[in-house]
């Protein structure tokens, strides 16, 4: 039963980051307007969401984030070993996500940030 619920978290988070990092890698190719391309960024993000928590959902709970999973752990919801294990696979199928759509739009595999994302409203 854990193995099924490790590989559902696997597809869910592997294929949640691909569109996510894909939709954002199109829409800065597509327009210059930040505000659409937000938009499509924004809407990709939630249909998949919608469609992966609907198909993932009674299978594993549909976490796809080590935060998600550790507020189901703070719940006594998920036990502790299996929390460890959805993160594990978690980080492992964002990473996995993040290099298909990097493949899938032809960009270098492992990229440098261009933008920087640090100050007091993200901390």
């Amino acid at each position: 039963m854990l193995a099924r619920k490790l590989t559902a978290e696997a597809l869910g988070t592997l294929i949640l980051v691909a569109t996510v990092v894909g939709s954002g890698i199109m829409a800065e190719t597509l327009t210059n307007d930040m505000a659409l391309a937000l938009w499509g960024n924004t809407a990709a993000t939630g249909a998949i969401l919608f469609v992966l928590i609907t198909v993932f959902g009674p299978i594993s709970g549909a976490h796809f984030n080590p935060a998600v999973t550790f507020a189901f752990w703070l719940r006594k919801e998920i036990d502790l070993k299996s929390a460890g294990l959805f993160v594990l696979v978690q980080v492992f199928a964002g990473i996995c996500g993040t290099l298909l759509a990097h493949t899938m739009f032809e960009q270098p595999l492992v990229q440098e940030a261009l933008k920087v994302r640090s100050g007091p409203s993200q901390w």
